[in-house]
């Protein structure tokens, strides 16, 4: 039988310094529940076989008893301690894969993914070797330089803001990360851009919902918490 298995990296080893707080923001409370457990609920619920959950130093048995086994999200296999920076995160994660045919990377601090978007992507990267949620940006962009002067306008049709899961074949993934890991050349802000650094393989956009937010300063909570009210 042909693999076809699909992991999920969540991850959720950030400590959130823009939150004004000790606690590390995937920990934090939506809801009454830790913001770490709606990614993994949807992850819980989709098509994807298996979650490598990947937390900071000294977070591996909280997350464990607290989190995984206290609610139940039995397709997380494994959970891994991550490193200083978010790509070396990943690394982590993909070194901790087995036998994976897709894999998809998200962040721990995007609450609203859907079991319908998961699946939405899942189906593409089957199709193709890289794609990535995303939504058209509904603001005028400007390229500046070091003086913060600007440079150019680059037309909005073809701006897209990013989110993820983003998906990617694993061994694509995987041999893109072994290579950017001997640059030094390079500051990796998100996976699609080890693949654009590494490959030549186009990445494709799939369109998401602009509720996919990634919680970042305190007023995100709020609005995060409107939008999981009318979801439930």
């Amino acid at each position: 039988m042909k693999n076809e298995k699909v992991s999920a990296i969540i991850l959720a080893a950030g400590q959130g310094t823009r939150m004004n707080t000790t606690t590390p923001k995937q920990y934090m409370e939506l809801l009454g529940k830790p913001m770490l457990y709606y990614s993994l609920h949807a992850f819980e619920n989709s098509v994807v076989d298996e979650v490598v959950l990947v937390v900071g130093n000294g977070e591996e048995e909280y997350c464990k008893s607290e989190i995984v086994e206290k609610y139940g999200f039995h397709k997380v296999t494994k959970i891994v301690t991550g490193g200083s920076e978010r790509y070396l995160s990943v690394f982590e994660g993909l070194k901790a894969l087995t036998d994976s045919k897709y894999v998809l990377i998200h962040d721990g601090a995007r609450p609203l993914i859907t079991v319908e978007l998961i699946s939405k992507i899942v189906a593409k990267v089957k199709e193709s070797f890289a794609c990535i949620l995303a939504v058209p940006s509904k603001d005028t962009i400007k390229l500046v330089n070091s003086n913060k002067e600007v440079l150019m306008t680059p037309e909005r049709k073809y701006v897209y803001n990013v989110q993820t899961p983003q998906a990617f074949s694993y061994r694509v993934l995987m041999d893109a990360y072994q290579e950017i890991l001997k640059r030094t050349d390079i500051i990796v802000t998100d996976d699609a851009m080890v693949v654009e650094t590494c490959t030549d393989i186009p990445i494709k956009i799939v369109e998401s919902s602009y509720q996919n937010i990634k919680i970042t300063t305190p007023e995100d909570i709020s609005i995060a918490e409107v939008f999981l009210r009318k979801k439930m």
